[in-house]
């Protein structure tokens, strides 16, 4: 973690970055979001990566959403248990990578396999778009790849930073993300009639190059002569599997699986109302496509400024607790209300609050959650619940609402299916908040 001697929560490397005028920008973090001048720099080139990441994931991810209209819903939830497969067998490998290689070769590397895999899926695409097969195989490649990415950007982060620069930096840096996730489905929207499905993949392709520089340079500032990552840069080693273990034997960390788990059941929820919804009023693939691109930049535009000048005040002042809790309380409500309209106007609502409230509050919150845990648990802890947790959750979740379905039971009872879903969300976010403030610390690894 970046620390200084004097200070708990002050970067400790004064690299040659650091001796340089501060930027423009630096100036701005510095003044609005209480970002000291030797964390300037690891914090611009997290921005900056965050950005790169979820600016290429979101620009791709509208093709991911035309794909689920295209196979339909009863298919989409087959994918969806494939897709928990594909989680469970990614965990060892990830395992047993971190264990071997050296996470500044390591961390690079994944993001330039994501430039290859879309590179291909481009030229695949433009042969035959309309191809249920390879745009299956697409859907659930991409849909356990976007956990694993944003699982592995944190985990990083949290070996940079202390517990008390998370709770003040991490909403700045997750702008970063927010901000890419709002230019991605932008430019999206205004090439995808001319460059077709394949061109966007391109452009993804390209924004995860520029990830790829990025994590270079923060890199850089993490191994710099000081820093915890000139001593700390080496492979963790351990057994691949031992996420499971170490979540098995820790009550925090199976409330944080449960946490995820119910988090899953609502966005699960409400996710398949939009496929049904969508398909319905639109019938032309490019149309759908910008109306996903249209949702994802209106969610992002509104999490922007609540991830600069918000979260990072609440965290601070009123503890991760309040992150954690506020959301499901009100996607509660939200369900609620849906249950007794039914109205489209009441479920966009529902979720454009939902995401902006993930992105603002819930995701910062729960990385913070691993701040103060040893860095096998930030890295195969943290992943196994990031990734195979979650993916499993949904798969469950959306057989489980299929039967529902089946079963004649109207959108009103699954809305309320979703209000207790979130009720027992609030209870356990405040359970962890609680927890998490009276840890202690843990500096050393175990690798």
């Amino acid at each position: 973690m970046l620390r200084a001697a004097k200070r708990t929560d002050a970067p400790s490397c004064p690299s040659p970055v650091t001796a340089a005028p501060p930027s423009l920008f630096a100036r701005l973090l510095a003044r609005y979001a209480k970002v000291e001048p030797d964390e300037a720099p690891a914090v611009i080139a997290a921005f900056c990566l965050f950005f790169c990441v979820l600016g290429g994931y979101f620009a791709v991810r509208p093709v991911r959403e035309t794909i689920g209209t295209i196979l339909g819903s009863d298919r989409v939830s087959d994918l969806w248990i494939l897709t928990s497969i594909g989680a469970i067998v990614i965990v060892p490998l990830y395992g047993w990578l971190v264990g071997k290689i050296r996470r500044s070769v390591l961390l690079p590397a994944i993001y330039m396999a994501v430039v290859v895999a879309f590179v291909v899926f481009g030229v695949l695409f433009a042969r035959d778009a309309e191809n249920q097969a390879l745009g299956s195989t697409f859907y659930v490649g991409i849909s356990v790849l976007n956990l694993m990415l944003v699982s592995v950007f944190w985990s990083f982060l949290l070996e940079l930073f202390s517990s008390p620069q998370a709770k003040r930096l991490f909403g700045v840096i997750a702008t970063g993300g927010t901000l890419g996730a709002l230019i991605g489905p932008l430019i999206t929207d205004l090439t995808v009639q001319r460059v077709g499905t394949s061109g966007v993949l391109f452009i993804g392709a390209a924004m995860f190059t520029g990830a790829i520089i990025c994590q270079r340079i923060l890199i850089n500032v993490w191994t710099a002569p000081g820093g915890a990552g000139e001593h700390a840069n080496r492979a963790i080693g351990g057994n691949p599997f031992a996420g499971v273990s170490l979540v098995l034997k820790s009550p925090y960390l199976l409330m944080i699986a449960l946490f995820v788990v119910l988090l899953s059941t609502a966005n699960t929820l409400l996710y398949f109302e939009q496929l049904e919804i969508v398909k319905a009023t639109f019938t032309d693939n490019d149309q759908r496509t910008q109306v996903f691109a249209r949702i994802d930049y209106i969610v992002q535009t509104l999490t922007i400024l609540s991830q600069f000048f918000l979260t990072g005040r609440i965290a601070a002042r009123l503890g991760v607790t309040a992150l954690l809790v506020a959301v499901p309380l009100i996607v509660m409500v939200g369900f609620v209300t849906l249950s007794m309209t039914g109205s489209f106007a009441v479920l966009a609502v529902v979720l454009v609050v939902r995401r902006w409230g993930e992105y603002a509050f819930i995701r910062p919150g729960r990385e913070m959650l691993f701040s103060k845990l040893d860095t096998e648990s930030k890295y195969k802890a943290k992943n196994l619940i990031d990734v195979p947790v979650y993916r499993g959750a949904d798969a469950l979740v959306a057989q489980l609402q299929n039967a529902v379905r089946a079963s004649g039971m109207t959108g009103a009872t699954v809305a309320l299916i979703g209000a207790g879903a979130a009720l027992t969300w609030a209870g356990v976010g405040a359970w962890l908040g609680s927890r998490h403030e009276k840890k202690p610390d843990v500096e050393q690894s175990r690798g």
